[in-house]
């Protein structure tokens, strides 16, 4: 059985979901709350869940802090961020934080099933459109690349054959930010594998 934790302050958004979670699984359990400080109490009770859906937006306390406790209380359970609030200042915080997922309301009930399968079998989910809120500072003048400055530095890593771990230490970055922008710099070269994009950043002149 699949159990799943849904926090979100809209009953009628609730009602939706669990529709669309039906079809996530053959067997599935969903519990909800309204706000953070049930979403807390409900997420260090007895019941383990194997998926955490989390809306930002609602009382009790901040988001932040919710999501850095959820993380604390749950390190091996994927947390998803379903929001309204898709500014890339939040995006890149929640991801930074620990969030596994960020998937805007708006998405469709295929897009939030397809998002939600590839993190349950480990990836990291944001919309096409949100890829290039990889980068907190906007690539200057003088880049005339394809890559941001940032996304240049963990390519030259990549080069190097570094993992995502490794990377995200010398860069002073989360692991999940790493993974966003290896995403990212795949998704800019048009290639498949971390293999490819090495190739193509020194075909390109990116890398050495």
């Amino acid at each position: 059985m699949l159990k799943i934790l849904i926090a979100d302050d809209h009953e009628l958004f609730l009602d939706g979901l669990r529709l669309v979670l039906t079809d996530l699984d053959e067997d599935v359990s969903i519990d909800t709350v309204h706000n953070h400080l049930e979403l807390q109490e409900k997420a260090k009770g007895d019941t383990f869940y194997d998926l955490i859906l989390t809306d930002l937006a609602m009382p009790g306390m901040s988001w932040h802090e919710s999501l850095r406790l959820l993380k604390e209380n749950n390190p091996n359970t994927p947390i998803v961020i379903l929001s309204a609030v898709t500014d890339s200042e939040n995006v890149l915080q929640a991801i930074d934080i620990g969030a596994s997922g960020f998937i805007p309301k708006t998405s469709s009930s295929k897009i939030i099933l397809g998002a939600l399968h590839l993190i349950l079998a480990g990836g990291l989910y944001l919309p096409p459109e949100l890829l290039s809120l990889s980068e907190k500072e906007e690539s200057d003048n003088e880049n005339k690349g394809p890559l941001t400055p940032r996304q240049l530095d963990v390519l030259r890593l990549m080069g190097q054959s570094k993992p995502n771990k490794v990377i995200a230490r010398e860069l002073n970055l989360s692991e999940g930010t790493v993974k966003l922008h290896v995403t990212a710099i795949l998704k800019a070269l048009d290639v498949t594998n971390r293999t490819g994009a090495v190739l193509a950043g020194k075909n390109l002149g990116l890398i050495d």
